[in-house]
Formats: C-alpha cells, structure tokens, sequence
C-alpha cells in the first residue's frame, strides 16, 4: 500500500476560499490575485472576501468593519491571565496567544452552538481581539501597560497604535496591511487542516483556533519568520554570505526562508514583500544580506524548484515595525485566522469527519507476560 507521507497529494475537499498554484507561483483568494488585493484593499475588505465570497459594498463595509470595532475589547478575565502569565520568559508568545485564545472560548456563551451564524459570530470576534491580546502581550514583555483600542483606526491602524502607543506612520500601516493579507490565507496547511479537523468533530471553533494556533507555532510552518531574521543576524554582512551558504551546504543543513512544499517558483508573496522591505531605509543593511543571499540561493537551487518563501522577507518588515523577534509568528495568526475561518465556514456546510488511515507494521498475538516474569 502506498503512503503519502504529511498526506502530499490528498485531496479532502473542494475550495472557493483560496488556490495555491504552486508551478506557476499565482496564490488566489476567492478568485482575486493576491498581489492586486495586497496592492489595493485594506484587511477588513480581504477578511470579508475569504468568508462571503464577495468584495464589500459600501453598505456591507461599514457593518462588518462596525461589528468587528465593537469586539476589540479584551474582558477582563483575559488581563487577569495575562497579567499572570506574560512574564514567564521561557513561554514563546504563540504559547500566550494560545491561552489566551482559550480563556476567550471560555468566556464565551453557546460556543457549541455550530450554526453557520454563530460560528461566524464567535470567528468575528477572534479577529478583531486578536490583535488586542498580541499587542497587550508584547507591551507587557516591554514592561509597558497594554493600550486600549480606538475605534476611529482601522483594523491594521488600531493593531499598531495598541502596539506602540501612538498613531502610526502611513507607510508602516501599509506595510503591516500587506503582510496581513499575503498570510490571510494559503490552502491546506498544516494550520488550517488542524483547524478544519477539529471543527470536523463538531467542536467550537475556539478549540478549532487553539490547534491552528498551536500548529503554527511550529518552525517548519509559520514559526520560520522567527528563525530567518536570526540567520541574518548571524551573517552580518553581504562579505560573509558565500561562506554562511557553503557552510550550511557543507552540514546538509536546511537555509531557513527557502523552498516550499508546494511552490516550485517563486512565492508571489515573497515578491510583494521584497519589493516592499526594499523600501526600509532603517533596514538596508540587513535588506542586502537577505538580496545576496537570495541570488546565490536561487542560481544554486533555483532549478531544483528551491526559491525564497514568504518567511524569508518578512523578518525585516516586522523588526522595521517594532515587533520583538519571537513575535512574528503571532503576526501570522492575527492574520490566518480570517482564513481559517473560512475555510472552518465552508468545509462545514458538507461537514465530514477527518478519518485517515495509517499502516500497521506491528507484531501480531503475542504472549502476555505477568509483570514479575518481564526481563
């Protein structure tokens, strides 16, 4: 029997929400280019596109964005937990988010209630406080008390302005609304299989975010941002990129922030925050590391399919932002989860539970042996 280890090549559903043509390099949300929608719409309008299908009318617009304002509010029980648990410095921020996501499911009433309008209610209410509770977290690990949300900012605005405590600069909402939406979604990964599975069981969909969020904490999935901007650190400058690559050729070691399991070219998302990271003044330096290091990656790879992912850039763009390295990942979450919702919405309405199958390669009637005689 054949086996498709990691379920490469298993199809376990069909999907509007979002496509991933990997030969090509074209990532597509409900039909739109993700480069046109990071180019042109704002998070609000590209969560509302992953969930109904649709761009919002004006009218739509203004009530999606009006109920997600009324829900950035932390509750009270959530500051108790975090004040408890943020200066643990040995806990990874993913794992803070995840508990913090938790304490909000608890919180929350008729979570079982798997309605199409309840669970829409309850996904609502995780992308809007997200935020809060990642820019609460960060501030507490600086020291700082956390900001309160202004409902006049935008989704993005509002994210960094409880952030750092002040009405930020045009060009970092730009850059922070971008990256939001090239992670918004990406087909079935790892993180939104996990989701999809646990909903598949009929559970709430704040058990269905802690297992997206715990899955993408992982350095093989959304923890690589992390991991990329420490290699740049470590090569210092352009002078040492040829002997930090034939190093890690030399050890059989993986260069963090290349290849991909399903894009054979490069990531069009990647591209996008290239072009935008090349913007940072503040960052050139680390900028020319990441541009050497991606020519010499690519002239000696780029034929086994083996080009920069969407990792390997954005490290820059959020050290520019002012987020703490082991941060980035909670980024990612603030931003799949529209996408994880989505795709929880749509699996739902033909709801299967997930049932694989692996092969037994264990013995067969073997002899039971009292305790006191096992060797």
């Amino acid at each position: 029997m054949a086996i498709d280890k990691g379920l490469d090549g298993a199809v376990t559903n069909k999907s509007k929400v979002g496509y991933v043509d990997g030969d090509k390099g074209r990532l597509i949300y409900q039909g739109y280019p993700v480069e046109t929608l990071a180019e042109n719409a704002n998070y609000e309008e590209v969560a509302y596109l992953l969930i109904f299908g649709k761009l919002p009318n004006e009218a739509e617009y203004a009530e999606f964005d009006s109920k997600l304002k009324a829900q950035r509010k932390m509750p009270i029980e959530v500051v108790k937990i975090m004040d408890i648990i943020y200066d643990h410095k040995h806990s990874h921020p993913m794992s803070l988010l995840r508990t913090a996501v938790s304490v909000l499911g608890v919180l929350q009433k008729n979570v079982m209630d798997t309605s199409r309008e309840n669970e829409l209610r309850m996904g609502m209410h995780l992308i809007a406080s997200m935020p809060t509770v990642i820019a609460a977290l960060h501030r507490l690990r600086l020291g700082l008390k956390p900001v309160e949300p202004d409902i006049t900012l935008s989704h993005v605005e509002n994210f960094l302005y409880m952030l750092h405590g002040k009405k930020p600069a045009a060009l970092d909402v730009k850059l922070l609304e971008i990256s939001m939406i090239l992670h918004a979604d990406h087909g079935m990964n790892a993180s939104t299989l996990t989701a999809m599975a646990t909903s598949a069981s009929l559970s709430d969909l704040y058990s269905s975010i802690v297992g997206a969020i715990g899955s993408l904490k992982g350095p093989l999935h959304g923890g690589a941002n992390e991991v990329v901007l420490q290699e740049f650190l470590k090569i210092k400058s352009i002078a040492h990129v040829t002997e930090y690559v034939a190093g890690k050729v030399a050890k059989k070691e993986k260069i963090m922030g290349f290849g991909h399991r399903i894009y054979k070219t490069y990531d069009p998302r990647a591209a996008v925050m290239k072009k935008y990271a090349s913007k940072l003044k503040e960052e050139v330096e680390m900028f020319k590391i990441a541009e050497v290091l991606d020519k010499e990656v690519v002239a000696k790879y780029g034929s086994k399919g083996i080009y920069p992912n969407v990792d390997f850039y954005s490290g820059i763009i959020y050290k520019h932002l002012g987020f703490e390295t082991n941060f980035f990942t909670t980024i990612f979450a603030a931003a799949r989860i529209s996408g994880w919702l989505a795709r929880i919405l749509e699996y739902r309405a033909e709801n299967r539970i997930f049932r694989p199958r692996d092969v037994y390669i264990g013995e067969f009637n073997k002899e039971f042996v009292e305790r006191k005689k096992r060797v």
